[in-house]
C-alpha cells in the first residue's frame, strides 16, 4: 500500500519586516522600504519594478484617477528597467491585488477604496495577519492541551 504523504502547504502565507523610523526619505526610498516591510520585495533585490507600480497607483490614487491596464503598461515599459516585461507587470499587479492594496473596477484599476497607505496596512492587518494570528494561537493551544 502507497504511504500517503502529508503536505505542508499554507492556507495564506504572510512576511512582515520591521525597519529604522523614517526619516526624511524619497518618496522612492519609503515606497522601497514599504514594500520589503510588506514583503513584496526582498532585502538586497535588485528588480524593483514593483515599487514602481506601487508609486504609480499611489500618485493616481492621490487624485483618484484610475488606470486602465494600458496605462500602466506604457508607463512601466517607458521606465526601461530589467523586470518591466509585460507578464512581469501583470504578475506583480496581481499582487497587488491579492493583498488588498488595489482594485480592479470597471473603470480600471486603483489604489484600493482610494485608502490611504495607513488605511491600506490597517485592512491588510485585519484580514490577512490577524487571522494567520489567531490560527498559531490555535495550535499553540493545541499543543498545551496535548501536553498534558
Amino acid at each position: 500500500m502507497a504511504r500517503k504523504v502529508f503536505k505542508d502547504i499554507p492556507v495564506i502565507d504572510v512576511h512582515i519586516r520591521k525597519f529604522e523610523k523614517p526619516d526624511n526619505f524619497s518618496l522612492n526610498v519609503l515606497m522601497r522600504k514599504f514594500c520589503i516591510s510588506m514583503g513584496l520585495l526582498q532585502p538586497g533585490d535588485g528588480r524593483d519594478s514593483i515599487v514602481d507600480l506601487l508609486t504609480l497607483f499611489y500618485k493616481a490614487g492621490r487624485v483618484k484617477r484610475y488606470l486602465t491596464i494600458e496605462e500602466v503598461y506604457k508607463f512601466m515599459l517607458g521606465l526601461e528597467k530589467s523586470g518591466t516585461a509585460q507578464s512581469n507587470v501583470r504578475r506583480n499587479i496581481l499582487r497587488l491585488k491579492d493583498l488588498g492594496f488595489i482594485d480592479r473596477t470597471g473603470n480600471g484599476y486603483r489604489i484600493r477604496e482610494w485608502l490611504s497607505f495607513h488605511g491600506l496596512v490597517s485592512e491588510f492587518t485585519k484580514f490577512k495577519v490577524e487571522p494567520v494570528l489567531e490560527r498559531i494561537k490555535e495550535y499553540a493551544k493545541a499543543l498545551d492541551d496535548s501536553c498534558k
